[in-house]
Formats: C-alpha cells, structure tokens, sequence
C-alpha cells in the first residue's frame, strides 16, 4: 500500500448473514452493530425512516428488495445510493406463494383447525372425520387460472412454476423489461389492464412494489370485478391492497381466500385469512443470497464507484483504466457534464475514461484520470450548483 489508512467501516442494523458479510476482505473493513461513523450500512428490516444517519455514510445496503423502511428521497438528497437485492429472494417468495396456492385450493386451513379441535378416542374421531371430510373437499391446479400482477424476478418465477403445475398463467405488467419478458414461459397471456386480469383469474398473485401509482391497487372497483371465490395472494407488500374492499369481498365470498405475509388487526382474524409472520424471504438460503448480493453492490461502490441495483440512482459500471477515479451524484439537468470536464481541464487533469447515465431526476458520472484528484478539486467540483456528491475513489491497493 502506498498510504496506510483506516479500514472501511460498516455498520449492521439486523443481523445479516455471515456468508455475506464474509466477502468483505477482513484487513480493509470493520464491521459491527456500534458503529460511529460508518462509510456504509447494511440493514434488513430495521426502521431508517427517523434514524439520524451520520454525514459519512456514503451507501446504504438493503439486504432484501423493499426499501420501504429506508429514507430513499433523503440519500438521493444527498446523493448517497440506496442498493437492494432484487431477486435474491425471488424462489423463497415464489414457494411460498405456490404452497399458499395449495393451501387455498385444498382447504387445508379450515381442515387443519377442523382436526385439532377434536375429542375423544380414535373410534369417535375416526367416525368425524370420514363423516366431514366432504366440507374440506377442494380443487386441482391444473387448467386453473392464475393472474399475475407484476412480471419481474418473482413474478416470472410463479408464472414459471404455475406453468409447469399446468394452470393458464395471465400476467400484466406495464413495465415489463427485455430481461424479463425472457424470463417468462412462452404460454404466459399477458393482460392490457388489470381490470381485464381480475375478470379471467382464479387465483391473483401481486407481485410489485408499494409506490404511489401501486398503493391500495386492489380496491373496491377491482375487487368488485373479481369472479365469485377468487383466491387473493399478497406477497409483496401490505398497502398494495384495500382492507376495507377486501374485507367486503370476503364476507361477499367475492374472494374466496386473501391470503399473505403481514397480518394486520383488520383482517388477521377472519375465517378466511391466512396471514404469515413475514416470512417470504425468510429461508436460510435467501438470507445468504440477499447479503452476497448487497454486500458486494456496496463493496463494489466503495471500492471502485460503481453502482449496480440502487433503487435511486442509474446502474454505472466502468472498467478501471487509470489509477485515479472520481464518482459524482448530480442533479439531471444540462450542462452537468461539461461543468464537470472544465473543472478537471482546469486542474490540469487528463481524463482517460467517462461515464454518464441518468434514472429520474438524478444522474452519477464516473471519471478516470492519470493523475491524482487533490482535495481541492473535489471542492471545487462539489461547489457546482446541482452537484450532490463527489467522491475520489483510490485504487483499493492504495488505500
């Protein structure tokens, strides 16, 4: 090393997966839960929204995909990216989703609560059982139809899954990426609204995330337009729905089972909810997938600027192609990046590589330069109107 500094300091919300925190090379970082000033976070499912979060912090990590629970306007605010996991839990919601589909079709709740409440001997229960049986009979999968709402990493694996259980699998999803629509079976029908969705499923499957456009999606209109004994399958996030609708259509029998992953006191009671403790991400397996994956976006950041799956900030991706690299979170807006040349022309700073790329309102720029970026020119660089962040990012051996 060419100038010894301080280890990167990581501070850990929840507890997350020794598997992932392990890619941290030991001599460069230090990791733990008391952190003062941290370069980065990583948490699960603690809420940031209040927390005071120290002027050092240049990432935060989500180990998951929802980022609900993390001042996302604030860091953009600041120029700080927000990374998530998406898709490294995408198989453990996906089985989860379909066992719930079996439970739902096979009426294996009221079944279950059926059995345990019974007494007596074996004779007796014996006799019970094959005498009501026949209120639990239920349906098969196949040849039913299942709506899906939302096509990316989850989505596409219920759908996949669906596929292969031989049920008709219709999806809608306005955004849907070229990656994505690879993802998909070729069988899959896909909607043009979810009004058209609702009127042909058996079953619904909500598979987006919780925003402003997405916020209580499900209402009394669309559940209105639902066939008689729909089966409802939330495992995405809560506010995706109405309660108040869907507790009518329960009680309708428009909707024959809601089943999901966040009880709440309106609904968790009813005869035909199943609610589950949050359990979509959690098996050991996606636990171990969601902290590799972030643990590397935010190393790969610190060490090198680059930027893969922030949910407020462009993926950028720069091959090091000089020793000296500077990282700049701006403003969207024109003339960013010839402000941005000028200032490092002035400093006497032959740029050797560039990238640009924008996502909403903000855009990050990678340079590389053959010389090193003096503390002056990061102010100066930091003193342009629209800027937000500016970072020089040595070389990790320099360090």
């Amino acid at each position: 090393m060419t100038q010894q500094q301080s280890p990167y300091q990581i501070l850990t919300l929840n507890q997350i997966s020794s598997v992932g925190l392990k890619r941290f090379p030991e001599a460069a970082y230090e990791i733990g839960n008391d952190i003062k000033k941290p370069d980065a976070i990583l948490v699960r499912s603690q809420n940031m929204l209040d927390m005071e979060i120290p002027a050092s912090v240049k990432a935060i990590g989500r180990a998951g995909a929802g980022v609900n629970n993390i001042p996302v306007d604030k860091m953009s605010a600041r120029g700080t990216p927000v990374f998530n996991a998406p898709g490294a839990n995408a198989n453990a919601v996906n089985e989860l989703v379909i066992a719930s589909m079996l439970m739902a079709s096979r009426n294996l709740v009221p079944a279950v609560r059926f059995v345990a409440g019974i007494e007596g001997e074996d004779k007796a229960l014996h006799e019970l059982v094959e005498k009501e049986k026949k209120h639990y009979a239920g349906v098969e999968l196949p040849e039913r139809s299942i709506g899906i709402i939302g096509l990316g990493a989850i989505g596409s694996l219920v759908a996949n899954t669906a596929t292969k259980l031989g049920m008709s699998v219709l999806g809608y999803d306005p955004d849907l990426t070229v990656d994505a629509a690879w993802r998909l079976p070729s069988t899959v029908k896909r909607m043009h609204s979810i009004e058209e969705l609702v009127r042909q499923s058996e079953f619904i499957s909500l598979h987006v995330p919780l925003n402003d456009k997405t916020r209580k999606l499900i209402d009394a209109k669309r559940v209105a337009a639902m066939r008689n004994a729909t089966v409802l399958l939330n495992f995405a996030r809560e506010g995706l729905i109405d309660e108040d609708a869907v507790l009518e259509g329960l009680n309708s029998k428009k909707i024959k089972w809601y089943l999901c992953d966040f009880p709440t006191k309106k609904l968790k009671g009813h005869a035909r909810v199943v609610a589950f403790p949050h359990l979509g991400a959690s098996t050991e397996e996606a636990e171990e997938n969601c902290a590799r994956m972030v643990v590397d976006q935010v190393r790969d950041f610190l060490e090198n600027g680059n930027i893969r799956n922030a949910v407020n900030l462009p993926d950028v991706a720069m091959p090091r192609e000089a020793p000296h690299r500077v990282g700049i979170v701006n403003a969207n807006v024109p003339n960013m990046l010839g402000q941005i040349s000028t200032t490092m022309a002035q400093a006497k700073l032959n740029i050797h590589n560039m990238m640009n790329k924008s996502k909403g309102d903000l855009a990050y720029t990678l340079v590389d330069v053959d010389s090193t970026i003096s503390a002056a020119v990061v102010k100066k660089l930091a003193s342009i109107e629209g800027v937000l962040s500016v970072r020089a990012i040595p070389l990790p051996q320099d360090r």
